[in-house]
């Protein structure tokens, strides 16, 4: 089996019922392995046996149920202004070179606007090589515009529909207006005219609401262009349910409008007209319409933000003729690993690199939610979108296009916006069946008044209007992923990258989380904490001899020495003579003569140092020691110097951390491979009353399974690396990186900047988007479970009033409208550690 997935933009679809139909009929279909449809996002993940089915096979099923299918460009379109051209012949020289490069695939030059627009594969040639073939053809061809990441066409396609929306709205409103004033004017106090006025001129009223209707009609063909052919095909959506709905208005006001333009009943017919609520039940529901797809735009302005942080060109450095270097204004598109850029203060950088010459600090906060910018010199990384503040650098690119941090990120983030998270499974079912049991319920309720209450025609079919254009499918599509989709793109700007909706929901039910110490609860190396000395000694004086003694060891812990004393401004000598006794210590001869020896207790009292039996020393030693700290003696001409000790010390964050995870009701369990005195150490300063300590990398997993056993769903945060089996087994997995060097591959959850404090953020998020989806189904549900009822006359009964067809439609347009602009709440999302709310 040949495994094939791609996701790919869908046309068409106006509910859930339109998602719903689609997954049903894909995955029925032999050779699709999983079918996904976001209705939010108008898109659908599919996975197929190539050697079954083709991508173009699965277009046609898409096009026969009356959607389309948008297959994925492999090609980019870049505008460049070309300068030199005088006349016709140059813009066909250009045309006909360019089009003649391999991976071409298109080439447009506007000899008046003095540009080109040039189609082409990024698999098979770059941009820097068409622009360099027109400049050796005696023309100049400088950036216009930027394709690549920069362009998101979905997002522009979208634009366009909503202008088309509201060029259409705004003639149907207005045209429902006069035809209400006209319709409805004289209860109000507003009287018609004679030649106008349905007791004197029934005719000229009911042609004047038939040729306001018109206009109305035409902006909202759409409805009945979808709604009727889905409803033959044995498929009716919400765009039915509209044109059923005005359609049998429509047809009844225009039988009216024919027996009163045949003089029967003449005055009788004219108060029996429904054009006005075909009318305005059009115009509302595409007013609602309009709102909904402007605000589902927004769900998506996480990406666009993150897309935004990418510049469209950047300078490149390249050797000149007299041996300097040379300046060139390129797009981002044209950059290829190895290029040496320059990034000017205030610049953003253009694409992943090394520093090569240059310090500054770096803003990374856009992509690790970290406030405080970084300091970098030659040798460090820098990532693409990143905002260089003071000095000017140079940066080698080595990744590009598609491989920089930001692409992974928005792919990451758009693949999250795109998955489905469990609670949203009931929703779908039901929206299967919505329409068809609506429509259904719509009959019974205009038959049985009209047989069983004998309530007149006119009575039956205002109820079964009704109950078609008040029930909304879309409410119960969007309830779900409009949240995923706003609360995926507010944990990326917060820096935390959720990848999928299972992950979002699973985080909320999490009830038991496990940290791995090393590098996670702790800073992941040793450093030194404390110095004790004999009564000749001065702190710096004996760390500076100790550092230089350790200055050519390579022993973690001779680094954190030495890091110490040159953190502290410290002159370090290197030592004349070094010998290492591996697991005990070493022997060093300064260049003055002096000899030190640092080591454990043991390894000094073998050498016969004095001063070894001090009773303080041996206390100071233990008390270190019950702390999760490391003692070394140090003595100098055989006595005893003093002590130091050092230890992989706690972030200071952690502390906090672990007691807003238990305020949560979240217990918290430390994993570590760590000797049980230094682990329970470390356990008691942060408050954590579980350890699981002396436990091989390959350990971890085990351990994490047998507290899943006792039936509680559980977290695992780690590195990402050494415990990424751990991290997998885990209910959910959460990597934790250190600024951006981060493997986003890992974990179901990953925390950008390395903060503990993520985590919680984490947690609090999906709880908010959770609380959300909750909310929107709760009155998607509630909506129609009362409306229904309500429009098929049942309070009417009871003697109370029914709903006029109008305000139904009203209603079902607020709601779908309610749904997503509650779930646009999440943008403003702030974590409680941030003075938020959760």
């Amino acid at each position: 089996m040949a495994r094939q997935s791609v996701r790919v933009a869908i046309r068409g679809m106006h509910c859930a019922a339109c998602a719903a139909r689609i997954e049903k009929v894909l995955n029925a279909e032999k050779g699709v392995l999983s079918a996904t449809v976001n209705l939010a996002a108008e898109t659908l993940d599919v996975a197929w046996d190539d050697e079954t089915l083709s991508l173009d096979r699965i277009g046609e099923r898409i096009k026969a149920l009356g959607f389309e299918m948008e297959r994925p460009q492999n090609t980019v379109a870049v505008d460049l202004a070309i300068g030199n051209m005088t006349c016709a012949s140059c813009a066909a020289r250009i045309e006909k070179v360019v089009s003649g490069l391999p991976g071409v695939r298109s080439v447009t030059v506007n000899l008046a606007a003095e540009g080109c627009r040039v189609v082409f594969d990024p698999g098979e040639i770059n941009l820097r090589r068409i622009r360099e073939t027109i400049v050796r053809l005696g023309f100049t061809a400088k950036p216009a515009s930027s394709g690549g990441l920069r362009r998101d066409e979905q997002q522009q396609a979208a634009a366009e529909r909503l202008a088309a929306m509201r060029r259409r709205l705004i003639p149907a409103l207005f045209f429902a207006g006069l035809l209400l004033a006209l319709s409805m004017g004289e209860m109000i106090g507003l009287p018609l005219p004679v030649f106008l006025a349905p007791d004197t001129a029934p005719l000229a009223f009911a042609v004047m609401q038939f040729v306001l209707v018109l206009p109305i009609v035409w902006a909202g063909r759409d409805f009945y262009r979808y709604g009727f052919p889905n409803l033959w095909r044995g498929a009716p959506n919400m765009d039915s349910l509209i044109a059923v709905g005005t359609g049998a208005a429509l047809v009844y006001s225009l039988w009216n409008l024919a027996e009163i333009a045949l003089g029967i009943d003449m005055f009788q017919r004219a108060r029996d007209l429904y054009f006005e609520s075909a009318g305005v039940l059009l115009a509302l529901v595409s007013l609602g319409k309009y709102l909904e797809t402007r605000s589902k735009q927004k769900t998506s302005d996480a990406i666009s933000r993150l897309l935004e942080l990418a510049p469209d060109t950047a300078i490149l450095l390249r050797a000149g003729e007299d041996g300097g270097e040379r300046q060139e204004e390129i797009l981002v598109e044209e950059i290829v690993p190895g290029d040496l850029l320059l990034i000017r203060p205030g610049d953003r950088v253009p694409v992943d690199g090394v520093v090569e010459d240059g310090s500054s600090s770096v803003d990374e906060s856009m992509l690790t939610g970290e406030s405080m910018p970084v300091r970098k010199q030659p040798g460090d990384r820098v990532v693409g979108g990143t905002l260089n503040q003071s000095g000017v650098l140079r940066v080698r690119a080595d990744k590009v296009g598609e491989d920089t941090m930001l692409a992974r990120i928005v792919s990451l983030v758009r693949e999250a916006q795109g998955t489905k998270a469990p609670i949203a499974n009931l929703a779908d079912r039901i929206s299967l069946y919505f329409v068809p049991v609506v429509m259904a319920i719509a009959l019974a309720s205009g038959l049985g008044w009209y047989f069983l209450g004998h309530a007149g025609f006119t009575f039956s079919l205002r109820i079964f209007i009704a109950v078609l254009v008040i029930a909304c499918p879309c409410a119960l599509g969007l309830a779900t992923p409009t949240a995923i989709m706003v609360g995926t793109g507010r944990a990326a700007t917060l820096g935390i990258l959720i990848k999928s909706g299972v992950a979002l929901e699973m985080a909320e039910r999490i009830t038991t989380m496990i940290f791995d110490k090393t590098g996670t609860l702790t800073h992941g190396q040793p450093a030194l904490t404390d110095v004790h000395t004999a009564a000749a000694w001065q702190q710096d004086e004996l760390l500076g001899l100790v550092a230089g003694a350790e200055s050519v060891s390579e022993h973690p812990l001779a680094a954190a020495i030495v890091r110490a004393a040159q953190e502290r401004h410290i002159g370090i000598a290197s030592p004349a003579r070094f010998a290492a006794v591996p697991g005990h210590g070493i022997d060093a001869t300064m260049a003055d003569g002096r000899r030190v020896l640092v080591g454990n207790h043991e390894f000094l009292r073998q050498r016969h140092v004095a001063g070894m039996d001090d009773p303080t020393v041996d206390a100071t030693a233990s008390a270190w020691s019950n702390e999760g700290k490391t003692a070394l003696f140090a003595a100098v001409d055989g006595r005893l110097a003093g002590i130091l000790a050092v230890a992989d010390t706690v972030k200071d964050e952690a502390a906090g951390v672990v007691r807003q995870l238990r305020n949560m009701g979240i217990s918290v369990v430390m994993l570590t491979g760590d000797n049980r005195r230094t682990a329970e150490a470390v356990a008691r300063r942060l408050g954590i009353e579980r350890v699981i300590a002396e436990v091989l990398p390959d350990e971890k997993a085990d351990r994490v399974a047998e507290l899943q056993s006792g039936g509680v769903a559980v977290a695992m945060v780690g590195d990402g690396i050494n415990d990424a089996p751990a991290l997998a087994r885990a209910d959910l997995g959460i990597a934790m990186g250190t600024g951006i060097d981060v493997a986003i591959e890992s974990g179901d959850v990953v925390v950008m900047g390395g903060r503990l404090s993520g985590v919680v953020t984490a947690i609090e998020l999906s709880r908010a988007v959770m609380r959300n989806i909750r909310q929107n189904l709760f009155w998607a549900f509630f909506y129609n479970v009362v409306g229904i009822p309500v429009a098929a006359g049942l309070l009417h009964i009871f003697g109370g009033p029914t709903l006029n067809p109008m305000i139904a439609g009203g209603a079902m347009a607020a709601s779908s409208v309610s749904v997503v602009t509650n779930a646009l709440r999440l943008r403003f999302f702030t974590p409680a550690s941030h003075g938020g709310r959760r």
